[in-house]
């Protein structure tokens, strides 16, 4: 759903830069190149994934509810990239 929503909204983002991270007043505190923008998560997603992969292969006996902390992870995930674009995309 990431990469779909990133092909999607690619072409809609009008702007170079995208917001990434907001203060407390609504105004955005930073700013990340496009391509960045749109790919970043995705690829901190996939890190994420591929760490709790390895360890549960050759390290099953000190990982514990991997199952749910790839579900919060990767839900976490998902909504903080669908926000970034959906902000994006209204601001350009």
């Amino acid at each position: 759903m990431m990469i779909a929503s990133s092909l999607y909204s690619a072409p809609r983002i009008a702007r170079h830069r995208i917001a990434m991270q907001w203060g407390f007043d609504g105004k955005p505190t930073w700013f990340a190149p496009k391509p960045i923008g749109l790919w970043a998560l995705i690829a901190l997603a996939l890190g994420i994934r591929a760490i709790i992969w390895a360890a549960t292969t050759w390290m099953p006996h000190r990982v514990h509810g991997a199952d749910i902390g790839v579900a919060v992870v990767s839900v976490t995930l998902l909504v903080s990239h669908l926000f970034v674009l959906r902000r994006a995309t209204k601001s350009g």
